[in-house]
């Protein structure tokens, strides 16, 4: 009987090797050892995940609440450190989205032809 979540757990290791994943974990390392990165990065996280907790809600998000997490979110690209961590992220996050379209291509391929 095949275990897949055998091969996944090796790809998983294999994943925390990758060079991508080695730069964003030396990124995040940075970000937390500068007090001041880390708790302007917080700020900007906690700021995201309310408006994101608000629109699954369906609430409306106030003007204020949006111009206050675009300076946030400024702040947070200024910040050379957080701009690194955030830049390493978007690399890595374009290895998971290869891996994902691999991993799809056999549903793919089951739904090909049918119109």
């Amino acid at each position: 009987m095949i275990n897949i979540y055998n091969d996944i757990n090796a790809l998983e290791a294999t994943f925390r090797k990758i060079p991508e994943f080695e730069a964003l974990k030396a990124a995040v390392e940075v970000v937390k050892n500068d007090e001041e990165a880390l708790n302007v990065f917080k700020n900007f996280r906690k700021i995201q995940i309310d408006l994101q907790k608000k629109q699954l809600a369906g609430e409306d998000i106030l003007e204020d609440e949006l111009v206050y997490a675009q300076k946030a979110a400024q702040l947070a690209q200024q910040n050379e450190k957080i701009s690194t961590m955030l830049e390493s992220e978007m690399k890595l996050s374009k290895v998971i989205e290869e891996v994902n379209r691999i991993l799809i291509k056999p549903i793919q391929g089951l739904y090909e032809g049918i119109q």
